[in-house]
């Protein structure tokens, strides 16, 4: 039986590594041996066995947690723990310390439905959030072609796969494991999800390069888990499945705590400083209601009240429900999101990172020119270059598709009728070039090829210059190696195209037969930029959005990119300048840089964790396992539902396409929704000051209490239940145009000139009840209470359409429906309760009709001093919500 050797998760990669090396210089039988396997696979009980020791073939991932621990966490944040600390208060003062005919449970009752609503709404939104996330992975299903003794071969789900299996793969699959190979032809391999190289590498059953500079990647007989084959075939053994795998020792390094984020932050500051306001406000209301009145322990229970109107304990159900509408309104935009959180991130977003390949381009190389060696089209080389790439049938990269596809536009596809292939030289790396050799009907043969220009013009000894065959002289090739360099400077990848008549009449020919070639000319390939691409740019700018590539590409390619869909290309800075850059060199450049090329993924991170650390909300859009480290770093990591796993798994967002147009949509979204976060905050934190402001002038002055405890509870709750629609209000365009961050001195200097507008009519309301309506003496307090109850509701209420647009309410900005009717029902009831037997049963009683007017009046001169502050504290901060 095959033994597992038991590593640590940190010796993990090493151990990875060396085992790939020494199976690659194993021999097969050797092979065989070490895995106890034969050619033929695994029997059905080996393969149970090795199940049992290996487990499943898949990554480390991170597990959701149970329900009851996401439970548990929807009722832990600062909010709702300051309100159940201050139900257990209550529940002490009103119950267990009193007798059995004076308990009361109102009080408990009351914060104990808001602690319930709160924390029960955001535990379901993000439980069936965490449902669709889990769905959408579940739909990604890969398969293996295995063969094993009883069944022979047979396609099973790629988790299923375990070491000693033998694998059978062809083109387009994806490599299920790390495996060594037993046996192939013309196998070409992608390894650009590991190492970002987008040029295929051939792989053989032999080890061919064995020198001591050698990487995983490089070695010739080895294929790795998160690679896929690009044209030809191979049977391999399973060397390594999951975590044991070399993607494995990746996958174990990126598992953990996320980078916190600018949301969670913010919410933290916000939190922190509400909390730090209600520690002060609190003991100063109960040392002034026990002082003026001298019952300590209903002063205690009245600060307990105060406590819990100073706490927005909606505020985390206000916030899921803001994200989660958020999310189905992004779902429409073909953008699944994983984490609520990450939506606010998007409209907080200034900075978005982003690879050049499929987000800037279409992803798929065409033909740009065909020139002879003067830089004049010439269809001739155009022929030559669709001649070779036809009759090859070794690798067919992008490029070939390219000349095949432009070819068949000039009628080349005719050819096929005039030419017999006798041979050809296959493509390797080594040489970078491929050769066909081709017969007309006449007989005559010729040798064409084509490669990269370099190693071309080792190749050739003459040139077709001036309408003539000239040798090749040191002049020709200084003119080619300029028209080369000009189009690179173009955006262009440049190959050269040669041919030979003089070929002996044979039907097997050899890297040897690639000499004395002349030289024709070249082609000269572009991945051109998506039709939205420029548009989707622009709006990103206007929008506030500073667009960076980051990209493992050359800089000039990228370059001519870049130029071409609009983004400005002020400075380009290589992967090999910042091995030796400084952080604070950096620092000071990544502001003004919008392309970095031939990244590194640690480089990746590296300048996005600069760019945070400079005050930046970073997104980066990836797709790649070298994007993985990138996408937990950002405050937003965007990626694709055809992403690599590990991708995917590190990503907040998924995009159902890949495309900068989306991007633009949610950055939208996710600013109204902040938008609608931060009214809630303000029109919370601030008629709630303005409250504790008016409670503490009375306590000072009045014989009794200005509100119950109950009062305030109750007047709290309707308000809160008129919020509930804030999450489908709207923002006004100006608001959308820049990204939104928290600010807690802003939410705390809001606070401070806007909170106590209300007291001044809370005052004159107090006023108005003392000396109009004689509700100046203890036998008269429900009177009183009744007053200021109905106008502080209303007031507070009426404040959510002052302070939801910096316009004019109802004239230039009104709110929405659901909005407007919440409010006014609120504002009905409110007027309505001390008319009811409920009213009369927690201590309020019916108003004279005569105190409406005055009520309309305060309310009224409210609004319109409100609405001047709000002219004067724009103009002077240039900021409102």
């Amino acid at each position: 039986m095959i033994k597992k050797r038991k590593v640590n998760t940190q010796s993990k990669a090493n151990y990875s590594t060396n085992k790939l090396f020494n199976f690659s210089k194993m021999d097969l039988d050797k092979v065989y041996k070490e895995l106890n396997t034969e050619v033929n696979g695994l029997s059905k009980e080996e393969v149970e066995k090795r199940a049992e020791i290996y487990g499943l073939n898949e990554l480390a991932h991170e597990k959701p947690s149970p329900w009851y621990i996401q439970l548990l966490k929807a009722f832990i944040n600062p909010f709702i723990l300051v309100l159940i600390a201050l139900a257990i208060v209550s529940l002490i003062t009103d119950v267990i310390l009193v007798s059995p005919a004076e308990k009361n449970f109102t009080t408990v009752a009351v914060i104990t439905i808001m602690v319930t609503l709160s924390g029960l709404l955001q535990f379901f939104q993000e439980f069936k959030s965490g449902k669709a996330a889990q769905q959408l992975k579940a739909l990604v299903k890969t398969t293996a072609a295995i063969c094993r003794k009883e069944s022979g071969v047979k396609e099973i789900n790629m988790a299923d796969i375990v070491p000693g299996d033998i694998v059978y793969l062809a083109a387009g699959d994806m490599i299920p494991a790390d495996v060594r190979i037993i046996s192939s032809k013309d196998l070409f391999i992608s390894q650009s999800s590991l190492t970002g190289e987008s040029e295929p590498v051939e792989k053989y059953s032999t080890l061919k390069n064995d020198t001591k500079d050698l990487t995983v990647t490089d070695l010739d007989n080895i294929c790795l888990l998160g690679t896929n084959i690009i044209s030809g075939s191979a049977t391999a053994v399973v060397i390594a499945t999951g975590n044991n795998t070399y993607l494995g020792s990746m996958a174990l390094t990126l598992v953990g705590t996320k980078t916190q984020t600018s949301f969670e932050k913010g919410v933290n500051s916000v939190s922190a400083l509400l909390i730090k306001f209600m520690l002060i406000m609190v003991p100063v209301v109960f040392l002034i209601n026990g002082i003026t009145k001298g019952d300590w322990l209903e002063a205690l229970i009245f600060a307990i009240s105060i406590a819990v109107g100073l706490t927005p304990e909606m505020l985390p159900m206000i916030v899921t429900t803001n994200l989660a509408k958020g999310a189905v309104v992004m779902a429409k935009h073909k953008t699944v999101v994983k984490k609520l959180d990450a939506i606010q991130n998007f409209g907080a977003m200034d900075v978005l990172c982003t690879d050049k390949t499929g987000t800037l381009t279409c992803d798929k190389i065409v033909v740009e020119r065909h020139l002879n060696i003067h830089g004049e089209e010439d269809l001739r080389v155009l022929r030559h270059g669709y001649l070779n790439s036809f009759y090859q049938t070794g690798l067919r990269n992008l490029m070939d598709v390219a000349i095949l596809e432009h070819g068949v536009t000039n009628g080349f596809d005719k050819l096929e009728k005039d030419y017999i292939k006798v041979d050809e030289i296959p493509f390797d790396f080594s040489r970078r070039r491929m050769s066909v050799v081709l017969k007309n009907h006449e007989g005559k043969r010729q040798l064409i090829t084509k490669g990269a220009v370099e190693e071309m013009l080792e190749s050739c000894s003459y040139a077709e210059y001036k309408g003539n065959v000239v040798e090749l002289t040191d002049k020709i090739k200084t003119k080619v190696l300029n028209m080369v360099e000009k189009l690179n400077n173009d955006g262009m990848r440049v190959i050269a195209v040669a041919q030979k008549n003089n070929i002996p009449d044979e039907n097997n020919f050899s890297v040897k037969d690639e000499n004395d070639m002349v030289l024709m000319g070249y082609i000269g390939f572009l991945d051109p930029p998506k039709d939205s691409a420029a548009a989707a740019i622009k709006a990103l700018h206007n929008n506030g959005v500073a667009v960076k590539i980051l990209t493992g590409d050359n800089d000039s390619v990228t370059k001519k990119i870049c130029s071409e869909v609009g983004l400005e290309v002020s400075n380009v800075v290589l992967g090999t300048e910042l091995d030796d850059m400084s952080d604070e060199k950096l620092s000071s450049l990544v502001d003004t840089t919008n392309v970095f090329a031939k990244l590194s993924p640690l480089q990746k991170s590296r300048i996005i964790k600069i760019l945070q650390d400079k005050g930046h909300t970073v997104g980066y859009m990836g797709d790649g396992i070298n994007d993985a480290a990138a996408l937990r770093q950002s405050d937003v990591g965007i990626s694709v539902d055809t992403a690599v796993d590990i991708a995917k798994e590190s990503a907040d967002i998924i995009l159902l396409e890949k495309s900068l147009m989306v991007l633009e949509e949610g950055v939208i979204e996710g600013r109204k929704i902040f938008g609608n976060i931060i009214k809630y905050i303000k029109m919370t934190a601030s008629s709630n000051l303005g409250n504790v402001f008016s409670v503490l002038v009375a306590s000072a002055f009045l014989p009794f209490l200005p509100m119950l405890p109950i009062h305030l509870l109750l007047q709290n709750l309707f308000y809160d239940i008129s919020q509930i629609s804030i999450p489908w209000d709207t923002m006004d365009k100006e608001y959308l145009r820049k990204p939104k961050k928290w600010n807690a001195d802003d939410i705390g200097r809001f606070m401070i000139f806007i909170g106590p507008i209300s007291s001044i009519f809370d005052i004159t309301t107090f006023l108005v009840m003392w000396f109009v309506f004689k509700a100046n003496a203890p036998e008269m307090q429900s009177l009183f209470q009744s007053g200021w109850f109905i106008e502080g509701l209303l007031s507070q209420t009426l404040v959510v359409h002052m302070i939801r647009t910096k316009k004019i309410p109802f004239v230039q900005s009104r709110a929405t429906t659901p909005v407007l009717l919440l409010t006014s029902l609120i504002m009905i009831a409110g007027i309505c309760i001390p008319f009811t037997a409920f009213g009369a049963s927690v201590g309020l009683q019916a108003l004279p009709l005569s105190y409406f007017p005055w009520l309309v009046g305060i309310l009224l001169s409210y609004c319109i001093v409100t609405q001047f502050v709000k002219i004067w504290y724009i103009k002077k901060f240039n900021s409102w919500l």
